[in-house]
Parts: structure tokens; C-alpha cells; sequence
């Protein structure tokens, strides 16, 4: 069976080459005659392996040194609460709410304190991002919460808000590593990493030392704490070691690549085929607003159900998989992220002109 074209928006498509390296490795890892999967992670070669992918991190996104790296579990989602127990200091903070994660965010959040919703583009189905130039940031807000890109409705925030001095806190997930970010505009920049970097299990938590203390709400469980991973070096407990080994080498492969500006060039190029035939297509028809386009999640429609079915079914056939839409919106969705060939989206866009031909 040779390997398909796989637009899934995580678990997602990993580079073939870590893939490969990772299968080579499988039985022995460096000599050690085990696996990394077997390995303590109090080892010599385990303690190699997480502070180099830490330090491969840090090089890639310039991460400065009053910044923590944390290798978590629990997924994004758990970070929803983990936010608001360690930072809610006054218990208030102010969610912008451009699709579902942002939604659940902000529901979560209100469990530990008041949530403002200051901003929201649900009025248009998500379709865009609310102009966030001037927000009406409350005055006793601990931090403003953003998702930078909306992984089922395909947008991204291309300009950050003006948080007016706030504390930024944004949920990076399906755009981790795409492109270069300043990392110092953000006080904790976060992500699960099964969109674009490593398999489902670790979540990257980036947080500045200032807001990492000891004064997290009551009742805050140890394990929900960043200070108790930021002191012992994400080894508090059993991390997700065979995770946090692939993460590392999917870093070392985006640095082979010639690092984040690189990987945007590759994914701008990816994106234009795809975005290019979707503006002048008769059948499919993008969803989202020009200017808010995001380079990794392309949600398309033919405006007709049955005909969104029998594309996906075709498609799957012609090795090109999972690209049903989201069950909350339908239609259909190509992710594209760092790791899918631009062959990809050639072999997609050939596809899907030749079911326009078919099913006009």
C-alpha cells in the first residue's frame, strides 16, 4: 500500500523522512538496544533527547530566555483551564471568540471567574476575524485570550490585537511553527502539537517566568500547576516521552528545511494553488473571507450536501483522505500543514477540477 495524500486536521500528516527515521530507530534508539518507547525518562539518553528538542525549539522561534518550555499532556483543551486557575488573579479576563476552541475557551474559563467576550465574528458563521484594533479590554482583565487560527473554520489572525497592555494568550495549535512569530508580543503561546508537529499526547505550552508564581486559585490540583513543570523541566512526572521525541525531530527537520521563514514561503506557495482555483471554480467555493485566510485549513463547499458527500467519497478513492469538513459545518477541508507536499495540493486541485468537469 503506498502512502496517501492525508488532509486530516489532527492527527495529521507527519514528514516522511521523521517517519522513516523514527521506524529505523524503532528496536534500538542510539546504541541503547531499546526503544525510546521503552525508556526511562529519567534516563541519559531521554534527558538528551527532551533538552535537545527543547533547545531546537527555542532556535526556531528565537524564544527568549525569560520564557518557559513545557512538554504537557492533557491536550489544548486542558490548557482551557489551566489558563484561568493559574492567571486569573482577578478573576476577570476577556476571550475574542472566532470559532469553537475559542467558544469552549471561554465557557471554561467562566467557571474560574467573569469572562468578557469583547469580540466575536459567530454573527457570519466564524467566516472572518473581527477587527481587533481597538477592543474594549476591561480594565481588571488578568489576560486577553485568543485562537490565532481556527482550525475548523479556516481563518487566522493575521495582525494580533491590541491588547492595550494586557497580557496576550493564544491557542496556536493548527498553526505552530508555519511561520515565524514574535514569540514576546505573547505571555503564554500554546499549542497541542498533532496539527503540525508531532503525534496526538504533547501539548507545548510557551510562558513567560513572570507569570509562572505560586499564587494560582484555591484548589488548583499540582499537576494543573505551570510551576510544578517549570521546575522540574516537564519531568515532573512521566511525560509523553515517544511524543516529545518525535516533536524533536519534526523540529530538526523544519531547521533542514531552512527554518520558519522558509516553512511560510512553502506554505504561502501551497495555499496560493489551491486558494487560486477556488476563486475561479464554478462548483467549490472557499468559506472565509479573503483577507482572514488561513495558510493551513482550507474549508471548501459546493453548496450542495450529496455533491460534498459523493466529492469525499471520490476523493478517498483517489487516495486523497480526509477531507470531510468538520461535523459542526459539513462541506469539506484540506489541511495543509508543514508537512504535506505541495505535490499534495497539485494532485487535490487536479482532483477537484476534474469532479467540476463531471458534476457540472
Amino acid at each position: 500500500m503506498s502512502r496517501v495524500y492525508n488532509f486530516s486536521a489532527g492527527p495529521a500528516v507527519l514528514p516522511e523522512e521523521v517517519l522513516k527515521e523514527a521506524a529505523a530507530e524503532m528496536l534500538d534508539y542510539n546504541g541503547t538496544g531499546m526503544s525510546v518507547m521503552e525508556m526511562s525518562h529519567r534516563s541519559k539518553a531521554f534527558e538528551e533527547i527532551i533538552t535537545t528538542a527543547e533547545q531546537d525549539l527555542r532556535d526556531l522561534m528565537g524564544i527568549p530566555d525569560n520564557y518557559k518550555v513545557l512538554f504537557l499532556q492533557g491536550g489544548a483543551s486542558q490548557q482551557f483551564a489551566m489558563i484561568p486557575m493559574n492567571l486569573m488573579k482577578n478573576r476577570v479576563a476577556d476571550y475574542i471568540i472566532t470559532g469553537q476552541w475559542a467558544k469552549k475557551a471561554a465557557k471554561e474559563a467562566e467557571k474560574y471567574g467573569k469572562v468578557n467576550r469583547i469580540a466575536s465574528s459567530e454573527d457570519k458563521t466564524f467566516s472572518y476575524i473581527p477587527d481587533c484594533s481597538d477592543l474594549p479590554v476591561s480594565e481588571d482583565a488578568d489576560y486577553v485570550y485568543i485562537c490565532e487560527n481556527n482550525t475548523i473554520y479556516g481563518t487566522k489572525f493575521k495582525e494580533l490585537p491590541d491588547t492595550k497592555g494586557k497580557t496576550l494568550v493564544a491557542d496556536v495549535s493548527s498553526c505552530f511553527l508555519s511561520e515565524p512569530v514574535d514569540v514576546t508580543k505573547y505571555g503564554v503561546i500554546y499549542g497541542g502539537v498533532q496539527k503540525n508537529i508531532g503525534p496526538a499526547g504533547v501539548v507545548i505550552v510557551i510562558i513567560r517566568e513572570d507569570l509562572i508564581t505560586e499564587d494560582v486559585l484555591p484548589g488548583t490540583p499540582t499537576m494543573l500547576t505551570y510551576k510544578t513543570h517549570a521546575d522540574a523541566k516537564s519531568l515532573y512526572n512521566t511525560p509523553p516521552a515517544y511524543g516529545i521525541y518525535i516533536c524533536g525531530k519534526v523540529f530538526k527537520w523544519i531547521k533542514a528545511q531552512g527554518g520558519l521563514e522558509a516553512m511560510k514561503e512553502k506554505n504561502e506557495k501551497k495555499a496560493k494553488v489551491l486558494y487560486d482555483f477556488l476563486d475561479q471554480s464554478r462548483l467549490f467555493k472557499g468559506t472565509v473571507e479573503k483577507k482572514d485566510r488561513s495558510l493551513m485549513n482550507v474549508p471548501f463547499v459546493t453548496g450542495d450536501a450529496d455533491l460534498d458527500a459523493k466529492f469525499v467519497k471520490e476523493a478517498k478513492a483517489a487516495g486523497l483522505e480526509n477531507l470531510k469538513g468538520h461535523r459542526s459545518v459539513g462541506g469539506m477541508r484540506a489541511s495543509i500543514y508543514n508537512a504535506m507536499p505541495y505535490e499534495g495540493v497539485v494532485a487535490l486541485v487536479e482532483f477537484m477540477k476534474k469532479f467540476e468537469e463531471e458534476n457540472q
